[in-house]
């Protein structure tokens, strides 16, 4: 059932870019109208390089991860002192437009909802195991990372 859910997010974000690639007429190097199929298609053809369609696509979510993180960030009260309350509704929509941009650079990655999952599973497995063999600086190394796939 997650794993559905999932799916229907990663389609409908598809479904969403597409559309918003439609409406502002966003061409690829071609001149043909653009989609997320464009993309990853690119991606599956190794088209790599930092001109590159999923480049190019992957730092533009990059950058409005960045922006809707500040959001949320200007959403959260830190005066530890001041007796304001937060906005949770607008806290959880800055969350799910979050979600959005990172859905979308996930496939512009080559990451389905499956893979995903699959990843997520074995990183969190890393997690873990760094947590009980008492991670630090100094015993930090990317060869646990080196070895998810």
């Amino acid at each position: 059932m997650e794993m559905i859910m999932l799916e229907n997010i990663f389609e409908m974000q598809s479904e969403l870019n597409d559309y918003v690639f439609k409406k502002n007429n966003i061409k690829d190097k071609l001149g043909n109208d653009l989609s997320m199929q464009t993309i990853m298609t690119a991606l599956e053809n190794n088209e790599i390089m930092v001109n590159d369609l999923p480049n190019e696509w992957l730092v533009k979510y990059a950058k409005a991860l960045k922006e809707e993180l500040l959001e949320l960030d200007d959403e959260l009260l830190w005066k530890w002192w001041s007796k304001d309350k937060i906005d949770m509704q607008n806290i959880r929509v800055e969350l799910i437009d979050i979600l959005h941009f990172l859905i979308s650079a996930m496939m512009c990655a080559g990451l389905s909802a499956e893979k995903v999952f699959d990843i997520y599973k074995q990183k969190h497995a890393v997690n873990i195991k760094r947590q009980d063999t008492n991670y630090n600086i100094e015993t930090k190394t990317e060869k646990d990372n080196k070895e998810i796939n």
